[in-house]
C-alpha cells in the first residue's frame, strides 16, 4: 500500500527530523508529487511547502538531472539509490550547483511507495576550489534570496582587485563580514585585516590610531606608534562608518588614497603604505556631501567600487533559514534540547520588521535559546519589545520611515491569508499574555504593564479592546 499522505503530515517526529538536516530535502509518493518538505529546500527553491504540497516533483524540482521525471521512474522500478550532481534553477531563475541524492521509500510491506530526494549546494564547495587563498565567499554569510545572490556573485569580482570599495548598508547587515570574506578571498589573504571604527573615538584619538604618531607629539606619547594603516602593510584597513570621520581627517584619507604616503601625528618623515581601503557606512554619503558634512572628493575616490547589502525585510525567505541557523547554533553552544519555535512563535517572527536586520534577528534567538526552559520557543520566550511593535502595527501606529520609498504613496489592500492567520495567532496569543500578567500582578495593571513591556495606557487601551 503507497505511503499516504496523512502519515507524513501527522508525523511531528518526521517534521523534526526533516527540519533538523541542515539540507534540502523532499519527499515524493509514487505518483512522483511532493508529500513533504523541509525549510532548506524551501529556501533552496524558493517554493513554500504550501505552494508544492501535491505538484509533481519535477516541477518544483527544475533540474538538468532528468527530463520530465525519467530519472523518478527509473529510481521507482529499480529501488536503486542515485547519487549525481547537477543543478537547479529556483523560483527567482537562479541557477544552483547540487549534489543529488535519490533514494527510494518503502512503505510495511517493504513496496517502494515514494521517494526522499536530498539537494546540496555545492555553490560555495565550487567558489572554494576557484579561490587559490581557499577562502569560501559565502563563508559566514547565510542567504539565498535574489538580492543576497546579487551580492555573493560581486565577491570573486571585487576580491580581484585593489581598488576602494564602499559597502553600504544599514546597521546589521553584515558589513563587516562581507569585508572580511572579500579580504579573505583577495591576494593579499595572507597579509593582515584591520578594522576601525571612525565613530568610535573622538578626533584627536582617531588621527592617531589610523595615523600613529611619533614619541613627544602630544602629552603621554612616551613611544613611538604605528597607527592602524601601518599595522595593515600590504592588507586590507576595513573603515567602518567612514560617515562618522571628522572632515579635518578625510582630508588626510584622501591624500593617503591619493599618494599612499602619510605623516603621523606629530612627525617630519612621511610613510608609505600599500594597504587596499573598504569603507563602510549605513548612512547616505551623497546626503553627507550635500549638507557639507563629508567631502565629495573623497566620496567618489572611496565610491569607485560599491557594493550594497540589503535590509533582512527584503531578503524573501532568508528570514525562516537564519531564524534555523542561530538556533542550531545556540542549541550546541548551551547544551540545551530546544527543538525549534511553535508555530505561532514562527509566524511572529517571520511577520516582525526586524529594523536592527541579522544582528536583531540573532540577538532575539541568542535571547529566546537562554530563556527557554523547554524544547519549544513559545511567544513567551522573546523579547517584550517584540509584542509592542507588533501592537503598534496593528494599532496603525507604524508608520513609513523617510527613507522608505515608498513613502506618501502607500495604498491600502486586501489583507492575504497569511497575513489574516498572522493577526488572528497574535491576537489570541496577545490575549493570553495579559491575562497572564493580570494573574502574575494580582490584577495590578501597572506591575502587568511593566511586566508585558508597554506603557499603562498601552494596557488599558489593549484591555478596552479586548
Amino acid at each position: 500500500m503507497p505511503i499516504s499522505s496523512t502519515i507524513f503530515v501527522e508525523s511531528v517526529s518526521l517534521v523534526e527530523i526533516l527540519n533538523g538536516v541542515p539540507l534540502g530535502i523532499v519527499l515524493l509518493d509514487s505518483s512522483l508529487c511532493v508529500l513533504r518538505m523541509n525549510r532548506f529546500f524551501e529556501a533552496l527553491t524558493g517554493y513554500s511547502e504550501e505552494d508544492a504540497l501535491g505538484v509533481p516533483g519535477n516541477f518544483i524540482i527544475r533540474s538538468d538531472l532528468h527530463t520530465r521525471g525519467q530519472v523518478y521512474q527509473q529510481i521507482l522500478k529499480s529501488g536503486e539509490s542515485l547519487i549525481q550532481e547537477g543543478t537547479i534553477i529556483n523560483c527567482h531563475r537562479k541557477k544552483l550547483p547540487i549534489l543529488f541524492t535519490i533514494s527510494p521509500l518503502h512503505d510495511n510491506q517493504g513496496q517502494i511507495a515514494g521517494l526522499i530526494i536530498v539537494l546540496e549546494d555545492l555553490s560555495s564547495f565550487q567558489h572554494a576550489e576557484r579561490n587559490t587563498s581557499g577562502a569560501d565567499s559565502k563563508g559566514k554569510i547565510l542567504g539565498h534570496s535574489p538580492k543576497m545572490q546579487e551580492a555573493f556573485e560581486l565577491i570573486p569580482v571585487l576580491a580581484r582587485t585593489d581598488a576602494s570599495l564602499l559597502i553600504t548598508g544599514e546597521t546589521g547587515t553584515g558589513k563587516d563580514m562581507i569585508a572580511e570574506v572579500i579580504h579573505q578571498s583577495s591576494k593579499r589573504a595572507r597579509q593582515p585585516f584591520v578594522k576601525i571604527n571612525c565613530g568610535a573615538l573622538p578626533e584627536s584619538l582617531l588621527e592617531s590610531e589610523l595615523f600613529g604618531h611619533v614619541r613627544g607629539a602630544f602629552t603621554g606619547a612616551v613611544t613611538d606608534k604605528p597607527g592602524m594603516f601601518r599595522l595593515a602593510q600590504n592588507g586590507t584597513i576595513f573603515l567602518t562608518e567612514i560617515g562618522d570621520l571628522p572632515l579635518s581627517l578625510q582630508v588626510k584619507l584622501l591624500t593617503v588614497l591619493d599618494d599612499r604616503e602619510f605623516y603621523p601625528v606629530g612627525g617630519s618623515k612621511k610613510v608609505k603604505v600599500n594597504v587596499r581601503v573598504i569603507a563602510a557606512t549605513h548612512r547616505s554619503l551623497r546626503e553627507q556631501v550635500r549638507k557639507g558634512l563629508f567631502r565629495e572628493d573623497l566620496f567618489y575616490r572611496l565610491n569607485v567600487l560599491r557594493i550594497h547589502l540589503p535590509p533582512l525585510r527584503e531578503r524573501e525567505g532568508d528570514i525562516r533559514l537564519l531564524l534555523d541557523h542561530f538556533l542550531r547554533d545556540f542549541v550546541s553552544q548551551l547544551g540545551s534540547h530546544i527543538r525549534g519555535f511553535s508555530t505561532t512563535c514562527l509566524e511572529l517572527l517571520l511577520a516582525y520588521g526586524f529594523s536592527g536586520n541579522v544582528r536583531e534577528l540573532r540577538n532575539i534567538v541568542e535571547y529566546a535559546a537562554n530563556i527557554c526552559p523547554g524544547e519549544l520557543i513559545t511567544p513567551e520566550h522573546l523579547p517584550k519589545y517584540i509584542f509592542a511593535q507588533a501592537g503598534d502595527r496593528e494599532s496603525g501606529a507604524h508608520k513609513p520611515s523617510a527613507s522608505d520609498p515608498s513613502r506618501g504613496e502607500q495604498r491600502p489592500h486586501a489583507p492575504t491569508k497569511t497575513e489574516t492567520r498572522i493577526s488572528e495567532n497574535w491576537q489570541k496569543t496577545e490575549r493570553d499574555m495579559i491575562l497572564d500578567a493580570m494573574k502574575k500582578t494580582g490584577g495590578n495593571r501597572t506591575k502587568a504593564a511593566d511586566l508585558l513591556g508597554w506603557g499603562r495606557t498601552t494596557l488599558w487601551r489593549k484591555l478596552k479592546a479586548l
